[in-house]
């Protein structure tokens, strides 16, 4: 019996789990909608319809919605009855011991928010505690448990999970607070007592002292005598301390779960046509420099997925997304499937090889996740990446996984030094034309223009109407460039032209 009772309430796979959840789930929603009900026929103001008050009055009201609250407390007790403690699979116990991990187990286990909130949900059906019954609302994170809302991470577990994995550190600061609260409130009592009509029993001195502690302060009382103002006066520099402690606790055990919560809105936003740099170092911040100059960041949206939190650095322009783009699984944290470019960038903290190794493993992932992706299926323009190697021998092996441009920095950069040895001033020009906001290289086709044509009347044309430098040709079908071809090569509409200019004038 307890095993089906353990299938129904704690294995989500099976049917009978889902069977009784989707039942569960009718009586939350109903007994919402009763709720709802209660609400709107409240007086003195009520404008609701003549039947909904008839329902509020009737016998039937009070006794489905005392239905509702017992199934929950069944619910409940069965949950926590049927509940296996982890250490009972593990270890071999003596009758003793099974008995307190089958106690302790459990009480763990009731600690958890969700299942206090059901605990409260109960509660707010007696007549003494009907005031809780709103919490009843709060029974919809129920849908937490098993809901594909959050396909890649649920941040709302994460903040539970932040909750439970640092239990000491809140409950020694909760520990501190109702230590406090409690010596501050007996001492007030003890003080006031007599000579302050607001103070009457020890109920009064404990609320005042955590009015006071928590710096709230509603003025409802307050000391009168001089050595009831020095209680209060310590009470009130113990609060600074507390406040600095719990923003010190909650700063350093949430931050993380905030975080999934700006990246799991980012995954359910509906941002589109995006630019990915994958790989952010100290050192890759001249790039997005670079990346402003040549990209309107108003009208295009640049997401940095990165491991570890976002650098101080980074300006706020650029979204941070935190995760390895090198795993599959992470990749729809950046809305991969939907992005127009991908830019690699190489880690400069790593030796070339193993730089090159994690660019690899980053070019042949995205490749396989666009694969398996049924969107990605759907697009028009296939992911466009463009890759940084360090190591010129792993330029082939970049193109074969899948990157369609290859940057060799390392070379590119050599290059530049040795050729302005010979050609002095070489190196400075290079340095201007890869440059934003100067003369730089584009590539683009020609509109209106009969082709095919030869290069040289292109090129006239292309000087005369447009006013830019024509210095070759792309052939992009098999990926091939041509710098300064004959004057009689025939320039045909698949093309593309390269030129110079100072912004973009050509469609590409």
């Amino acid at each position: 019996m307890l095993d089906r009772l353990h299938t129904a309430f704690h294995r989500p796979s099976t049917r009978l789990y889902r069977t009784v959840d989707a039942f569960i789930w009718i009586l939350i929603i109903a007994s919402i909608l009763l709720f709802g009900v209660e609400l709107a026929v409240e007086p003195p103001n009520s404008s609701a319809p003549d039947w909904m008050v008839a329902l509020r009055q009737s016998r039937a009201f009070v006794i489905l919605d005392r239905i509702f609250i017992a199934f929950f407390a069944v619910e409940l007790f069965l949950r926590i009855l049927s509940y296996r403690p982890s250490e009972l699979s593990l270890l071999r116990q003596t009758p003793l011991e099974q008995l307190r991990a089958h106690v302790w187990g459990r009480i763990r286990f009731c600690m958890h928010p969700l299942v206090l909130i059901d605990f409260l949900t109960v509660l707010g059906g007696a007549p003494a505690l009907r005031g809780l019954r709103a919490l009843r609302l709060l029974r919809l994170l129920r849908l937490l448990r098993n809901s594909q809302i959050f396909r890649y991470s649920n941040p709302f577990y994460g903040t539970f999970q932040a909750f439970q994995e640092n239990a000491l550190l809140y409950t020694a600061a909760l520990s501190f607070v109702g230590m406090v609260t409690l010596i501050g409130g007996v001492s007030i009592y003890l003080v006031e007592r007599g000579a302050n009509d607001q103070i009457q029993h020890v109920s009064d001195g404990l609320w005042w002292a955590l009015v006071t502690l928590t710096t709230v302060g509603f003025g409802d009382i307050s000391p009168s005598t001089k050595l009831g103002r020095l209680v209060g006066s310590v009470l009130m520099v113990c609060g600074m301390f507390t406040l600095a402690l719990f923003a010190g606790i909650v700063g350093q055990t949430l931050l993380r779960s905030v975080l999934s919560i700006r990246e799991e809105q980012f995954r359910m936003s509906n941002m589109m046509n995006h630019i990915v740099l994958c790989g952010y170092e100290p050192g890759t911040r001249m790039l997005l420099d670079q990346v402003i100059g040549e990209i309107n960041l108003d009208n295009q949206q640049v997401v940095i997925f990165a491991p570890g939190l976002r650098p101080e650095d980074i300006p706020p322009d650029f979204y941070w997304i935190s995760g390895d783009p090198g795993k599959e699984s992470a990749l729809d944290k950046a809305r991969m499937a939907f992005a127009s470019a991908v830019i690699i960038v190489g880690a400069r903290s790593l030796l070339p090889q193993a730089a090159d190794a994690n660019t690899l493993l980053t070019i042949f992932t995205i490749r396989s996740y666009l694969r398996k992706h049924t969107v990605a299926q759907r697009r028009k323009h296939h992911l466009y990446i463009v890759a940084e190697i360090l190591d010129a021998e792993n330029v082939e092996h970049a193109r074969v996984a899948g990157a369609d441009e290859v940057i060799e920095t390392r070379k590119l950069g050599f290059s530049l030094l040795s050729h302005a040895v010979v050609q002095r001033g070489s190196a400075d020009i290079m340095g201007k034309i890869t440059a934003s906001g100067a003369h730089s290289l584009y590539l683009g086709q020609i509109p209106g223009l009969d082709l095919p044509q030869p290069f040289k009347v292109v090129a006239a044309h292309a000087k005369r109407e447009y006013d830019i430098l024509v210095i070759g040709i792309h052939r992009p079908a098999s990926n091939l460039e041509e710098l300064n071809p004959p004057d009689d090569t025939m320039v045909h509409r698949q093309m593309r032209l390269i030129y110079l200019a100072q912004k973009a004038i050509l469609p590409a």
